[in-house]
């Protein structure tokens, strides 16, 4: 195993972009190279060393044995773990815009809050975000319409706005409140919302699950009640109380199902 730690030295009012600083990249560099390694500052090209302290310990010889660990005021460093295809890494703090955005292996962990875009396109890995995220996390980017469409995004308290829009796979827990539109345009995969939803969620969904275990604000009108069931099993798991099953969006003929605890 080979960790890879990183601590600021030197903050910068401008995003940090972290696209080269992932395990693949760097498991089997040298201290001296990974300290060469190129990141951006807006459109200026700076060596990793310039900004952060790097050390090293143990060794590995594949890419998925390497651990990068990010310590330090992070919330100007974006694109953290971006197309990550193995390995693990860990952030230390709250983040920057994209964090996980394209991903197809791996483990993320934020230790703090993440900000927009966060998983945004990923198809595959898991990240984990133990604060809250911001909007449009596991959705596809401005004018695109694929989204997240494989791996695991758990967000242990709140989601801002258009979670998982245009999602067509994977898996999204969310264990607090997420405000509105959430799994708009969604025709995939599955979406668990321990707290309480704002309105508008599940807009033009035409395939995919939404379970929703706190309170709702406002139902769209082309989802219809189907039934009342207890203790419902959804997609191999068991779900404890009584859950109204949905189907909808019927304003695009849509096949979704969304299942609300009563």
């Amino acid at each position: 195993m080979k960790v890879i730690n990183l601590v600021m030295k030197k903050k910068s009012s401008i995003s940090l972009e972290f696209d080269n600083i992932l395990p693949e990249l760097l498991f089997d560099k040298s201290l001296r190279q990974i300290n060469e390694t190129i990141i951006y500052r807006g459109n200026k090209e700076e060596p990793l060393s310039h900004y952060f302290d790097v050390s090293i310990e143990g060794e590995c010889t594949e890419a998925k044995d390497c651990t990068i660990i990010i310590d330090g005021d992070l919330f100007r460093v974006k694109r953290i773990g971006f197309a990550m295809t193995c390995g693990k890494i860990i952030a230390n703090s709250d983040v920057d815009f994209h964090v996980g955005a394209c991903m197809s292996g791996g483990h993320i962990i934020v230790n703090g809050d993440a900000e927009s875009y966060a998983g945004r396109e990923m198809t595959g890995g898991l990240l984990e975000i133990k604060g809250s995220v911001k909007e449009f996390c596991g959705s596809s980017y401005a004018g695109e319409w694929r989204g997240m469409s494989g791996g695991q995004i758990i967000v242990h308290k709140n989601a801002g706005k258009q979670l998982a829009e245009y999602m067509i796979g994977g898996n999204i827990h969310i264990k607090g409140d997420c405000d509105i539109l959430a799994g708009v345009h969604m025709s995939g995969g599955k979406i668990q919302i321990d707290g309480n939803v704002n309105q508008w969620f599940g807009g033009q969904m035409k395939k995919g699950i939404i379970i929703i275990n706190g309170n709702v604000e406002k139902m769209l009108p082309g989802f219809v009640l189907e039934e009342s069931i207890y203790h419902p099993l959804i997609n191999g798991k068991q779900f404890i109380g009584k859950y109204g099953l949905y189907s909808g969006d019927k304003t695009v003929k849509g096949k979704g199902r969304i299942w609300i605890k009563k």
